[in-house]
């Protein structure tokens, strides 16, 4: 039976890249080694890396613009506590629209003064808010693009004085932006390029050395830039997975190209949520996200019967975090079209049973 997987991530994979991927394990490049076996100073290794961050640049529009391509270890919540640690000197504001983003707000009160600009946590983050206020005395404000747990975007982003930073985690590559208005993006790989380990950090160099502490080698940006993300042994398989997931992408025709799919996607599901008053949606309507459709039974007596359902159709990872309950639709860019078609027949089909 074929898998339809909407998992939060881990995420799901272009089975070409799978393919690609599980190939390199036994032999990678015709060497007679596993790729996982090779040293990360070998030649070939090195390509795989220097490819991966040139990719990640192209993609994002910033080549020539004086931006550096890192991938690094740790997930996104080691950049919670390196982005402070690096660019904190005084003061900086986070806007809070989510688990993710209070996480990060924890780790930078560690190095100094943190102003929250907004928040939607009086709603249980079921919004964006808008309409705060940046001080103009920030040493630079973060935002988190996209939050998974709740099923929200961030749809127009602030113009500020300051560096602007952005956990993209689990939106990255799959829409347009003018990215060159961010000085620091980050990213945890498992939500739409590859399997956990490896974390892309696409930093402006200009505004780094600006802090008065030491930083510890480990955690400083400019050392790993030096190093071409060799300063320490790299997450090789997942770097060459999301490699390849970034070739995929561009032989596909780039972010405009997963775009367009990704908002049929997001259209079909939200269109059904609306119409079958089996569903609601938990997320505000003019906040939600392109990535993960968050919504719940109008009935929670029907759950078991959905949840049977969606097993019989091959959809997986369908069920809700704790913190909204229901269920939680990610839609990353590898995930079909037909995918989405499959977990709406089945919320149609729970509406004609009822």
């Amino acid at each position: 039976m074929q898998k339809h997987n909407f998992s939060a991530g881990p995420c799901v994979l272009p089975k070409e890249v799978l393919k690609k991927a599980s190939e390199a394990v036994i032999d990678f490049n015709g060497l007679g080694l596993s790729l996982v076996e090779i040293s990360h100073r070998s030649k070939d290794f090195v390509e795989v890396m220097e490819t991966a961050r040139s990719l990640a640049i192209e993609l994002l529009g910033l080549e020539g613009k004086g931006y550096k391509a890192l991938f690094l270890q740790g997930g996104a919540s080691t950049e919670f506590l390196m982005v402070a640690y690096n660019l904190l000197e005084k003061k900086a504001g986070y806007l809070n629209t989510g688990t993710w983003s209070d996480k990060a707000i924890k780790e930078a009160k560690y190095f100094g003064e943190v102003v929250e600009v907004g928040s939607s946590k009086d709603e249980n983050f079921k919004y964006i808010p808008n309409g705060y206020v940046v001080p103009n005395d920030l040493d630079y404000l973060h935002l988190t693009s996209n939050n998974t747990i709740f099923g929200t975007q961030i749809k127009k982003f602030p113009s500020v004085d300051m560096p602007l930073v952005c956990d993209m985690s689990s939106d990255i590559f799959s829409r347009e932006l003018d990215f060159s208005k961010f000085d620091l993006i980050y990213a945890g790989a498992q939500k739409n390029m590859g399997p956990a380990g490896a974390t892309l950090v696409v930093v402006k160099e200009e505004i780094l050395g600006k802090v008065s502490r030491q930083i510890p080698s480990m955690l400083d940006y400019k050392i790993h830039i030096g190093k071409d993300s060799m300063f320490n042994t790299p997450a090789v398989f997942p770097v060459y997975v999301t490699m390849l997931t970034l070739q995929w992408l561009k032989n596909l025709g780039g972010i405009s190209a997963i775009e367009e799919i990704n908002n049929k996607k997001a259209q079909l599901i939200y269109s059904e949520i609306d119409l079958n008053p089996v569903f609601e949606g938990y997320a505000n309507k003019e906040d939600r996200s392109n990535m993960n459709a968050t919504f719940t039974l109008s009935d929670d007596q029907l759950k078991e019967e959905f949840d049977a359902m969606c097993k019989e159709a091959g959809i997986n990872g369908i069920n809700g975090h704790r913190s909204v309950g229901g269920y939680r639709a990610s839609m990353y860019n590898a995930l079909s079209l037909e995918s989405v078609g499959v977990l709406v027949d089945v919320m149609s089909e729970m509406e004609r049973k009822g």
